[in-house]
């Protein structure tokens, strides 16, 4: 059976593995770990940066982000709609929120979902500061509603859930004796 010229790496490749099995190996691998080539990783995109100013409930104003460390960016929270500063009182008070859960000169941490910015160049983001989302948190408390706004539905549950609570509990907009009379957008809309 064994020619004793004969390799042994040349009759174990014969006796073992040979070749239309090598071939269907391949081919079996190929098809169930090459589907995987075209998936995007599952890891979030997250940089950390510092706040310059809160500009509202909903908009912030950041250092560092990109390759110019000094560039001010203007954030939208994702999922959040804040009152309108001229929405009085609530507009500012979401405002005023949104300062005292960020701190003073303190960094956050930006994740980023699907879609990158809103249709007036702001950038997207979850933002989070010591383990907490702040945009969920806001909603919880009933300073900002929660719009969901496809394709960035990563956190829509958690934020559907928070909005329910800060109702139930009457929470800032949602109280009975002062409640909001129009939502932001409605608001918008009425007093461009």
């Amino acid at each position: 059976m064994c020619d004793y010229h004969e390799s042994w790496s040349g009759m174990l490749n014969r006796i073992i593995f040979p070749p239309h099995l090598l071939v269907s190996g391949f081919c079996v691998a190929f098809l169930l770990g090459g589907c995987q080539f075209g998936k995007k990783s599952q890891q979030p995109v997250k940089i950390q940066v510092n706040v310059s100013r809160v500009v509202s409930g909903q908009t912030l104003e950041v250092l560092g982000m990109g390759n110019q460390p000094t560039l001010i960016s203007q954030v939208k929270l994702i999922g959040v709609e804040a009152p309108d500063l001229r929405q009085r009182p609530w507009g500012i008070r979401a405002r005023k929120r949104l300062q005292e859960l960020i701190g003073k000169e303190e960094p956050v941490t930006l994740e980023f979902d699907i879609l990158a910015r809103d249709k007036i160049g702001r950038t997207l983001a979850y933002v989070w500061k010591d383990g907490t989302l702040l945009n969920e948190q806001l909603v919880e408390e009933g300073y900002v509603l929660y719009v969901a706004h496809s394709p960035n539905q990563k956190y829509n549950p958690r934020l559907e859930r928070a909005q329910q609570w800060a109702r139930l509990m009457a929470e800032e907009i949602w109280n009975p004796a002062k409640p909001m009379p129009l939502t932001p957008y409605q608001f918008r809309r009425q007093y461009r």
